[in-house]
């Protein structure tokens, strides 16, 4: 196996057991492991009677920890970076000396393993496999609806807490009242729950049962009909292009994910 100067290493999400082989073997390997809370990651290498060394890295002291992290690998050690659960880089620390390693001229490689927003999404069916990934949502009511109005028509995830997940969703529900949504916690765990359906429903869910853990949460997108854009102007103008009826209602079909029959009937009785 190729060896690195610099390893991420994605961790459990919840049970301790979801960790890979070659994870474990890369955390028992190398000289320093870079972790967010020494406190939860002590528990995992405990785990798996690892006794590399910790240092702390996280969103406060990325900057700071940079020379140092240079000065080790120039001294021919190895790091693993890890985050107190999932996988660095996605909405957690890692990404600034990411970019100073890759400037600098240092192998780095990042291992697979777990991550709480490819668990939930594999449990969820969707209508294809395009969606959007919105991290940790801002605070303010305005900013959440932006984003929420802003991802419409895709299907769009996002993390949040578990004391704003009701508030954040009853925002959403203010632009976006028949959105369909499903919300993950506890991913891995013994309590783990996955919750689908109207945001009303999701909401009461939430509000009767008791939030711990932090959400995964999509919102399904919304599907465009004839109700946002004038139908008959469409029509029109593809009519005067020279367009049959049965050419306009594939295209406008597709574009505005409108039942194709409905758009034909509509041209040929106009």
């Amino acid at each position: 196996m190729k060896d690195y100067d610099f390893y991420i290493v994605p961790t459990p999400i919840g049970n301790l057991e979801d960790i890979t082989l070659r994870a474990v073997e890369v955390l028992k390997s190398v000289d320093i492991i870079a972790c967010e809370d020494s406190r939860v990651t002590q528990k995992l290498l405990n785990h798996y009677d690892i006794k590399t060394k910790c240092i702390s890295y996280h969103k406060y002291n990325e900057k700071e920890r940079i020379n140092e992290f240079l000065s080790i690998l120039n001294s021919g050690r190895k790091i693993a970076l890890v985050s107190d659960a999932g996988t660095p880089l996605i909405c957690d620390p890692g990404s600034i000396i990411v970019n100073e390693l890759r400037k600098h001229g240092y192998s780095l490689t990042a291992l697979p393993g777990a991550n709480a927003l490819v668990t939930f999404l594999s449990q969820i069916s969707r209508q294809d496999e395009s969606f959007s990934f919105a991290g940790f949502l801002p605070k303010t009511e305005q900013k959440i609806q932006e984003i929420a109005l802003q991802y419409k028509y895709q299907d769009f995830v996002f993390y949040e807490s578990p004391n704003r997940i009701i508030k954040t969703l009853e925002y959403i529900k203010k632009v976006r009242p028949d959105a369909r949504v499903a919300a993950g916690r506890e991913l891995t765990k013994i309590f783990e729950e996955i919750v689908t359906g109207t945001i009303d429903e999701v909401i009461l869910h939430l509000k009767t049962n008791i939030t711990k853990g932090e959400f995964v949460c999509l919102i399904f997108r919304d599907s465009k009909n004839e109700e946002l854009f004038n139908m008959d102007d469409k029509i029109k103008l593809l009519q005067n292009k020279g367009f049959s009826a049965k050419d306009i209602s594939v295209i406008l079909s597709e574009l505005y994910e409108v039942n194709k029959n409905k758009i034909y009937n509509r041209t040929v009785n106009k």
